[in-house]
């Protein structure tokens, strides 16, 4: 009855089938399953020349802020900076402040000097960079298109 069934158990390891139940005296040899041969015989990503070019996505989270790029010389980021009127109560008058924040700025945007953008926070991309351009707005002056 034993010799059965260990011939039994045999025969489905050979076929990868599931063997069956086994006495308790008896040792159950199991093969190994199909998807660890498919792990290795997939390939891997692409990367050289002959890769497609994409663009990483960063998920916008955190603070939006429109401004106006001031310096566009580094590659794929932008200097925007921000006029801000803070109120101050002791004296009950206005003061302008300026912030430069650094973004990236992707190919598919593209931001150039003078654009009027909107930048949205996201992860850190560098030491200095932390937001992203989202958008071009328009020129310096709010127009949409191209400037002459």
């Amino acid at each position: 009855m034993a010799e059965e069934k260990k011939a039994e158990n045999e025969k489905a390891v050979a076929e990868n089938a599931e063997p069956k139940a086994a006495g308790p005296a008896e040792k159950k040899t199991e093969a190994k399953p199909a998807k660890a041969k498919a792990k290795k015989a997939a390939k891997a990503p692409m990367k050289g020349a002959g890769a497609p070019a994409v663009e990483k996505k960063y998920n916008v989270r955190g603070n939006i802020f429109e401004g106006i790029v001031v310096s566009a010389k580094a590659d794929k980021t932008v200097t925007v900076e921000r006029d801000i009127t803070h109120f101050i109560n002791k004296y009950e008058r206005y003061k302008k402040v300026r912030t430069r924040i650094k973004a990236h700025n992707p190919e598919s945007v593209n931001a150039k000097e003078g654009d009027r953008v909107r930048i949205g926070e996201t992860r850190k991309i560098s030491k200095t960079k932390s937001f992203v351009v989202m958008k071009v707005l328009g020129d310096k002056k709010g127009k949409k298109g191209e400037k002459k």
